[in-house]
């Protein structure tokens, strides 16, 4: 099984980033699912129900979600509804959270379970993700040995600490939220591939995907300002391929991809 996953899609930038090459990367890798974080898709906070429909018009199989969930309050109109799409898991249970954090995708003979998590370090109060991804996993490992985790968090200690503990247990842990690729791409021991965070798909020449000139003035003068997602300018696209044996569940190799106009750097 080959598993594409693209790193959060920020703004329309994103979105049109994400429309022109997903059809080039499934043409030359063939994966055969897709997934992809979609919290920032609309103006870089959030989701819409079009842009949702968007993604998956798109090419996406399954679109998963991070802190900016809810920042969109049409999505608990829709949320309970969209099949396709997964928030973390690890909300307060006593919370009646909409929405859910697990699921399940039918690929040939196969099925991969995929769930979503947050972390705490420097990310508010949630439940344990460890905990809550363990449960998840043991619920998964009833139906199927192929496990894809989207870990959404901030301090990369707690994103390597998720990886080591669910090595040996899930096909892949893969980190999101921070936005920059990293450069640690690897099948841990127990044949777990890991990255702690694939990366973002948006806009280029600014800071995280957002306009650079108002996060240098707060930088640089401690005043508050609104931080904006452009919608014209060069974009970039990242993401992550997995090839996960079929029999076992376990990583053979994890491969990141970076396209930007310095892509000449790095192999397509």
């Amino acid at each position: 099984m080959k598993l594409l996953f693209i790193g959060d899609i920020v703004g329309s930038l994103g979105r049109e980033k994400l429309s022109e090459w997903l059809p080039k990367l499934k043409d030359k890798y063939k994966p055969q699912v897709t997934i992809a974080n979609g919290e920032n898709a609309a103006d870089g906070r959030g989701i819409t129900e079009k842009i949702y429909k968007e993604i998956l018009t798109s090419g996406v199989d399954l679109v998963t979600m991070g802190n900016h969930t809810w920042d969109k309050r049409e999505i608990f109109d829709f949320i309970d509804a969209a099949k396709k799409m997964i928030r973390p898991a690890n909300y307060p249970e006593t919370a009646n959270v909409p929405g859910k954090g697990i699921a399940y995708i039918k690929i040939n003979q196969l099925e991969l379970a995929v769930i979503n998590l947050h972390g705490r370090s420097f990310m508010g109060d949630y439940e344990d993700p460890f905990r809550v991804g363990e449960a998840l996993v043991a619920e998964a490992a009833k139906r199927t040995n192929h496990i894809f985790i989207d870990f959404h968090a901030e301090a990369t200690s707690e994103k390597e600490a998720m990886g080591w503990f669910m090595d040996g247990k899930v096909s892949a842990v893969v980190g999101t939220h921070t936005h920059v690729q990293t450069n640690d791409s690897r099948i841990l021991p127990g044949g777990t591939a890991y990255q702690t965070d694939v990366g973002m798909t948006g806009f280029y020449d600014g800071i995280l995907g957002m306009k650079k000139e108002p996060i240098l003035h707060k930088f640089t003068t401690q005043m508050p300002q609104r931080f904006e997602v452009p919608d014209k300018g060069r974009s970039r696209l990242n993401a992550c391929l997995v090839d996960i044996d079929d029999k076992t569940g376990k990583a053979n190799k994890i491969k990141p991809i970076r396209i930007d106009d310095d892509m000449s750097l790095f192999e397509l």
